[in-house]
């Protein structure tokens, strides 16, 4: 069943994804980024529609992806594209606002919306996204970021092609997508975690059944109760907390539990 939602949530964010480029974007020559903004260029100067250079230009970066992400990721993502292209076929090019810098904040929020919701669902919109995320796996930097800067070459294929002016507006664009792709997609951003327990054979067995972390194990006293206690300490990413906050709540309703945000990671840590 879950696999459903996650196909379901894939599903219509790839349409959302679609409105955004017809009826925001594409209507200015406002590009997206990467392959996708390529696809665009494409399509403005040729007959053949965008969608269908999205699919196109997509196949060797899914070639990448399969031996890099898994097949699972690669067959959502190819889900993705699939949809975004068909709704591109069938969503009007027309203009919601005559201003293009307008439609160059909207449509980079909803496309940035649309795109994070993909990631999170375990799919890609492919192109940089792909890149991008096989490059997080090795290092723990913002994905929103790092495909604002694999995507600034768009900017100066638009600046080249179309006008400066454009180029600007695509910039900011794809910047602004950025933005709203690393406040969903926060696989980057590392937490500590610690809980205080006197259930602690139980609490860890949980977590490491639900979990590929390690975990260490202190020796704690109450300093009121003079009861004795254990103290779990492991780092996970942000994602895994809504799958531990429930374990935690059910093995021992009374734990004390910490989280802060970690800065940064040294030494043996699975980032996949």
């Amino acid at each position: 069943m879950s696999n459903v939602y996650r196909l379901i949530g894939i599903f219509a964010a790839s349409i959302v994804l679609g409105f955004a480029f017809n009826l925001f974007l594409l209507p200015h020559e406002v590009l997206t980024g990467g392959v996708t903004g390529l696809a665009m260029v494409f399509g403005l100067l040729t007959p053949i529609n965008a969608g269908i250079w999205i699919f196109v230009l997509n196949i060797p970066i899914f070639i990448l992806g399969w031996l890099g992400l898994g097949k699972t990721f690669i067959a959502n993502s190819v889900f993705s594209v699939v949809v975004t292209s068909i709704s591109m076929l069938y969503i009007p090019v027309v203009q919601v606002t005559e201003d293009a810098l307008l439609s160059s904040v909207f449509g980079g929020v909803i496309a940035g919306a649309a795109i994070g919701f993909i990631i999170r669902f375990y799919g890609s919109t492919g192109g940089f996204d792909v890149i991008g995320l096989i490059l997080t796996k090795k290092r723990d930097v913002p994905l929103g970021a790092l495909i604002f800067a694999l995507n600034s070459i768009v900017v100066f294929i638009s600046g080249f092609v179309f006008a400066w002016d454009l180029a600007l507006y695509t910039m900011a664009s794809i910047y602004i997508t950025g933005l709203v792709i690393d406040r969903i997609h926060t696989r980057h951003i590392k937490l500590s975690l610690v809980v205080v327990t006197s259930r602690e054979d139980e609490l860890k067995e949980a977590l490491l059944k639900n979990l590929y972390r390690g975990i260490t194990v202190m020796e704690g006293e109450g300093a009121y109760s003079k009861a004795k206690l254990q103290v779990l300490y492991t780092v996970i990413s942000r994602y895994e907390l809504a799958i531990i906050k429930p374990i935690i709540k059910e093995v021992d309703p009374n734990a004390f539990v910490s989280i802060n945000e970690t800065m940064e990671v040294l030494g043996n840590f699975r980032r996949g």
